[in-house]
């Protein structure tokens, strides 16, 4: 089955993303944790969580995935800031076992100045701190563009941390097409040869997600913004071997397109097109 959704907002609930899901055609969704921006999370509601359980499987929804904000910096040289990251981190994740066995997505962070090294050390040790035996969520490392001093802009890096994470089983990778095309990886004219190193340097039993966009760069560009689907330069025929790939077809596709509920709605019905079951 093609697991399809976009990104949504959490504002009224998660019965609410379930319901908008299935209006436009999705079985699958994204979201955040907590104000993008960083801050408290909301309150769960425990019936609204009832309900959401209950309306997920009358609907086909198996998987969902939830972002961490984009200011976790668990690489960040200040020591605030990846207390705040880690504190904040816990939280989500205490908070995901109300929705067990799901994602729960995070950009690794920026070095700013003081080496990828040293970095990729700060996130080991956050991750180490956060994740423990009993949790049934799957953290997953998202491949980034590389702009700046981000870490996660290789494969070699996300490995890196993976490697130095105690409870490994807990961790995952979700692959932005975006990102890995704006970080050098041509998943347009070479994907076997993409996965095949993806499954070398990490193990494709560790992807667990894809982040499905568009691209207003050219390979290597570094700079990560992302285009609707068919209008950058991946392409729509790129699109069609990604989704019906046979080390891929099976996993959860997120949207993250700059697009309104109408037009992810249209990506979806484009994309359900060239699914080949």
């Amino acid at each position: 089955m093609f697991k399809i959704g976009c990104h949504l907002s959490a504002s009224k609930g998660y019965l609410e993303m379930a319901k908008v899901s299935e209006q436009i055609g999705a079985n699958t969704f994204q979201f955040f944790t907590r104000n993008p921006r960083g801050g408290k999370a909301k309150d769960i509601d425990e019936k609204d969580v009832e309900a959401f359980l209950e309306k997920s499987k009358a609907i086909g929804i198996d998987v969902i995935l939830a972002h961490a904000p984009y200011t976790l910096n668990c690489a960040s040289k200040d020591e605030s800031i990846r207390t705040f990251a880690k504190e904040t981190m816990k939280d989500d994740l205490r908070r995901m076992e109300y929705t067990p066995n799901n994602l729960y997505n995070f950009h690794p962070g920026s070095h700013v100045g003081q080496g990828a090294e040293v970095g990729i050390k700060y996130i080991i040790d956050i991750l180490n701190e956060v994740l423990v035996e009993e949790q049934t969520t799957t953290v997953l490392l998202e491949t980034m563009a590389g702009k700046g001093s981000e870490i996660g802009r290789s494969f070699e890096e996300l490995e890196q941390i993976i490697d130095g994470v105690k409870l490994k089983d807990k961790m995952g990778v979700c692959l932005d097409t975006c990102h890995v095309n704006d970080a050098g990886y041509d998943i347009i004219n070479n994907l076997d040869g993409v996965l095949e190193e993806f499954d070398k340097i990490i193990g494709l039993d560790k992807l667990k997600a894809i982040h499905i966009n568009d691209s207003k760069n050219e390979i290597g560009a570094h700079k990560d913004r992302h285009e609707k689907i068919g209008e950058g330069t991946i392409g729509i025929e790129a699109f069609e071997r990604i989704i019906n790939h046979e080390k891929l077809k099976d996993l959860p596709f997120f949207l993250e397109t700059p697009n309104e509920l109408e037009g992810y709605e249209k990506e979806i019905e484009i994309l359900r097109k060239l699914y080949k079951n």
